[in-house]
């Protein structure tokens, strides 16, 4: 069982979660292809891990070939592909009634597609070498379904069945799926709630919240990032399906 020299692609690198990964992984030696849309934060991040053994391009997941460039970028680097990380996403939160479509369409896109995206990217390269571990950051809420955040929720169980469909088809070609699925956790993620009352509201409880309330009701990425390393760790006949990371306090 071993991190070092492992090919590993991340896609939504730029913060948060995949930041923290990326720093993580490096540091135990995996040699890092990171993509995301802001390519200054990628750029950063590369200059404070240093080395040979990370790269990045600008990322949008959006656009399938933009995801296959990435992946073919770690073949043509690195000449193996042995993680995919599927990081990227948004959170906006919306009541159905207030027909969001343009926020629909994008976690949708971003959530869902930019899956598949690298799914469909990454599969011809792993089946080849019969080996290779997909990994994509779900939620708890793809496990349970609260209001004002219905859409959400429908694209983070698609990414559930998607990665199971994934488990099922490709188990016999040596390819392994999970998904992380993270409660609440301190990353940008939160900026993207595009809901003006709701992040007032979060704003105000905060502010009466102790720092030891806070410890327990919050992750850091780097939580999340201990998660991924675990599971890239293991060995090849070892397949962790699903990985559920709360902070101690959250209820749902």
């Amino acid at each position: 069982m071993t991190i070092e020299n492992k090919v590993v692609v991340i896609a939504g690198a730029s913060s948060g979660i995949g930041a923290a990964t990326a720093r993580l992984l490096a540091s135990k030696g995996a040699k890092l292809v990171l993509g995301a849309r802001r390519e200054e934060r990628l750029a950063e991040i590369a200059s404070e891990i240093g080395g040979d053994n990370v790269i990045y391009q600008a990322t949008d997941v959006t656009d399938k070939d933009q995801v296959k460039a990435l992946i073919d970028l770690a073949v043509e680097k690195f000449g193996r592909l042995d993680v995919l990380y599927n990081n990227a996403g948004i959170m906006p939160r919306e009541k159905l009634a207030d027909a969001k479509f343009e926020n629909w369409e994008k976690e949708i896109n971003i959530n869902i597609m930019g899956v598949l995206h690298g799914i469909a990217a990454a599969l011809p390269i792993m089946q080849e070498q019969n080996d290779g571990l997909i990994i994509t950051t779900d939620s708890v809420a793809g496990h349970v379904v609260y209001p004002e955040s219905a859409v959400y929720n429908g694209t983070k169980y698609a990414v559930r069945a998607i990665m199971e469909g994934l488990r099922q088809e490709e188990r016999l070609h040596g390819i392994r799926s999970t998904i992380v699925s993270p409660g609440s956790v301190g990353t940008e993620l939160m900026s993207t709630l595009d809901n003006p009352e709701m992040q007032a509201a979060m704003d105000e409880m905060f502010k009466h919240v102790s720092q030891e309330e806070m410890r327990m009701n919050v992750l850091d990425p780097e939580d999340i990032a201990n998660a991924v390393a675990y599971v890239v760790d293991q060995p090849k006949h070892v397949s962790i399906t699903d990985m559920i990371i709360r902070p101690t306090a959250q209820e749902v």
